[in-house]
């Protein structure tokens, strides 16, 4: 059976605290070594503050995140009803940002793909961004 939590914030950078913390929580299901937590909540951070800062803006909405664990395999799912990615393939590389005005760094999904072990992206524009993250964790030697 699979423990999973469930929750939902407003579209506010201050938030992006909140659901690192939250997923940190969430990890200790695994007995996580630290590094492995660090990993999750950078992840996490950069995830949610895509949805606030790309899928919203000044606009705001909601935030879902989602995360499961399953043996040793923790997922976070990510999601927002925002403005959707015109171009994922574009938006995964480097230094690409859709708001450069804003002085982003565009490297957001490749920090989640740097510290999760699987990093998927759905999007549709006008509708929304899912990105689902996994990582293996607590396996100690």
């Amino acid at each position: 059976m699979k423990n999973f939590l469930r929750t939902s914030f407003m579209s506010l950078t201050r938030n992006e605290a909140l659901a690192r913390g939250v997923a940190a929580q969430f990890c200790l299901l695994f007995d996580p070594t630290v590094e492995e937590l660090s990993d999750v909540r950078t992840a996490v951070s950069e995830a949610v503050t895509n949805a606030v800062i790309h899928g919203y803006g000044a606009s705001g909405g909601t935030v879902e995140m989602e995360l499961y664990a399953d043996g040793d395999l923790l997922t976070v799912v990510v999601s927002d009803k925002g403005r959707g990615i015109e171009d994922i393939e574009l938006a995964r590389r480097p230094f690409y940002t859709s708001r450069p005005e804003a002085e982003r760094s565009g490297m957001g999904f490749a920090v989640m793909e740097a510290f999760m072990d699987s990093v998927e992206v759905e999007s549709e524009v006008g509708k929304g961004t899912t990105v689902t993250m996994k990582k293996r964790l607590g396996a100690h030697e």
